[in-house]
């Protein structure tokens, strides 16, 4: 089953129809996976394609698709809620976000795990995920100004 057809079951098991819509707009986030686009972001590359849409219904969509487990909303303290793909994982990656240029790396692996461990088995808490940003500089900003 591809990426589509995985995402139209989530919302078909939800009483959710994929419009016309809701296709445009998770066309626009696959498209973009690797760039954490806001939902304004996401509203003008989807008028590009369905110059009708309006920003009301983008943000709905980007709701309910959070709430469905196809994106996850992720806050980069730059005052935007930026979105993401949700990945089949059982923790989030890690975020290197630079402060010069905005750019936001993704830090593959669980770095966590033993400290995770450590916590769950010293507080009795049991951990279901965690969201690590690391604020900093680019090798393109540092090497402009050293």
């Amino acid at each position: 089953m591809n990426e589509i057809e995985k995402f139209k079951e989530k919302l078909k098991d939800k009483g959710y129809k994929l419009t016309t819509q809701r296709r445009v707009i998770l066309d626009v986030i696959m498209e973009n996976r690797d760039k954490h686009l806001s939902s304004e972001e996401i509203y003008d590359l989807v008028r590009l394609k369905y110059p009708e849409i309006g920003l009301a219904t983008v943000y709905r969509t980007l709701q309910l698709f959070e709430e469905l487990g196809i994106v996850y909303k992720l806050n980069f303290d730059d005052g935007r809620n930026r979105y993401e793909l949700y990945h089949n994982e059982n923790h989030q990656h890690h975020h290197l976000i630079c402060l010069k240029c905005g750019a936001v790396i993704e830090m593959e692996g669980d770095l966590l795990e033993n400290l995770e461990e450590a916590i769950e088995e010293t507080k009795d808490f049991e951990i279901i995920d965690h969201n690590v940003k690391f604020f900093g500089y680019c090798s393109k900003c540092r090497s402009r100004y050293n």
